[in-house]
């Protein structure tokens, strides 16, 4: 079996002459394509939510701007916090001042219990004490803690790289805990195809899919591998995610012309430099058993752009398995 393409470059040159490429041809399998739509669409649109409720006192970030993981999008107010913690910081003194007394009434009882002037139920009961006041600080300690890291999570952080698509809030917006500041999407595209079933049973995970170049602002296409085809059809059509790079620049939810995979068939192609046009006729040298270069004419099809022959064309008609072409 013939191998699924054969290209064969050789030179052929005499004295006095330039050099000629040429070409061998062989039939090739070829896939039948089909134009489908597409979607761009983020792989994660995540939420940046609001950790405690207050008032939105900054927003750094609108809709389309491009967001690091982390970054601070937007910072909520509570006043209410401040207070509790200066309440919290009075209670902490108030209470390693009980602590420094029990302490204190301890080391009294343990002497007067040492040189047995105090009785050992005065001494338990000043044990007892310090250790209470001791753990009242703990908490105290606790409480401050966690008001303080509160107070820390004023700051709304951007949960992935991406693109900001939607911020519902603006400056002075009122916040409960968990409310949403803004919608990101992550920065890793995908492409989301729906494909009529008649097609999706012809499609399988890997198959490369061909991107019109010209959606944005290229003149070769792209290429792009099936990622995942989804096993259930809604309306007669399969959903089916494609990864492409270069899908940072593109909006989310534009919709762009792919071309999949609906079947192969058996067909010359070669590069496109060969075919010459004369008086809206083509043609190309082909190299006789004799060996002569005579012009013959042939049917031009459409371009057959693949990853490993991106200048490629198809010929439909006057070309047969084995012939040599030579480069105008």
């Amino acid at each position: 079996m013939r191998p699924a393409f054969l290209l064969a470059l050789l030179l052929v040159g005499a004295s006095g002459s330039a050099l000629a490429a040429e070409f061998i041809v062989h039939p090739v399998q070829l896939s039948d394509e089909k134009a489908v739509f597409a979607t761009v669409e983020s792989r994660n649109v995540v939420p940046a939510r609001a950790r405690i409720g207050g008032t939105v006192v900054e927003l750094t970030v609108h809709e389309g701007d491009a967001v690091k993981q982390g970054q601070i999008i937007a910072v909520v107010s509570d006043p209410k916090l401040p207070l509790q913690i200066q309440s919290l910081d009075a209670q902490f003194q108030g209470a390693q001042s009980r602590l420094a007394q029990a302490q204190l009434d301890l080391s009294r009882a343990q002497s007067l219990a040492r040189t047995g002037a105090g009785s050992q139920a005065t001494f338990d009961a000043a044990a007892t004490a310090a250790r209470v006041a001791q753990s009242g600080l703990n908490s105290l300690q606790s409480q401050r803690d966690v008001a303080r890291a509160q107070l820390a999570e004023a700051a709304v952080l951007a949960p992935a790289d991406g693109r900001v698509l939607d911020v519902p809030v603006i400056n002075g917006s009122v916040l409960l805990p968990g409310d949403a500041v803004a919608i990101v999407a992550e920065r890793d595209y995908q492409l989301r195809l729906s494909v009529p079933e008649r097609h999706a049973q012809l499609l399988h995970g890997g198959d490369v899919v061909r991107i019109d170049g010209e959606e944005f602002g290229q003149k070769v296409p792209s290429f792009g591998k099936i990622a995942l085809i989804y096993p259930q059809i809604q309306d007669g059509r399969v959903r089916v995610d494609a990864a492409a790079a270069g899908m940072g620049d593109y909006f989310v939810g534009e919709r762009i012309r792919v071309w999949i995979s609906a079947g192969s068939r058996a067909g010359f192609v070669i590069p496109q430099g060969f075919v010459t046009t004369k008086f809206g006729v083509d043609y190309v040298r082909l190299r006789t058993a004799a060996d002569r270069v005579i012009d013959i004419p042939v049917q031009r099809g459409q371009a057959a752009l693949r990853p490993d022959l991106a200048d490629g064309l198809e010929i439909l008609s006057g070309l047969a398995d084995g012939q040599t072409l030579v480069s105008p």
